[in-house]
């Protein structure tokens, strides 16, 4: 279970990370960035969900709940971003974009150096 974890927020934080990057290949005027935004916030959100889901079964079976309230946590500020971004509200969508990096690799952090205790 633990494996797992650390497996979905690593992928989370993979994703997470090409989202500025598309953003600025879009602002250098490349408007294929825009496209790849779009689709990253369409992966970033869905990963974010199923690391909710396992976050889930982690707080069931393993009697840990922080990772589920971490993963709530980014989970809400993605969602929140993602409807900021698709609404063009950029004064939301840009700082609400960096504090969801930062929130998924404080994340990746803990689950590595603070890895959930398997009890069994």
């Amino acid at each position: 279970m633990v494996s797992m974890l650390r497996g979905i927020v690593t992928a989370h934080l993979v994703v997470i990370f090409g989202q500025p990057v598309f953003a600025g290949v879009y602002l250098s005027g490349n408007f294929d960035g825009l496209r790849l935004h779009a689709l990253g916030a369409d992966v970033v959100t869905s990963i974010g969900y199923l690391q909710l889901i396992v976050a889930v079964v982690v707080w069931v079976r393993l009697k840990q709940v922080w990772p589920f309230l971490a993963s709530l946590g980014v989970v809400v500020a993605e969602t929140v971003q993602y409807f900021a971004g698709q609404d063009g509200a950029l004064w939301l969508h840009l700082p609400l974009g960096v504090l969801t990096v930062a929130a998924v690799a404080l994340m990746f952090v803990a689950v590595w150096r603070r890895p959930v205790v398997e009890h069994g």
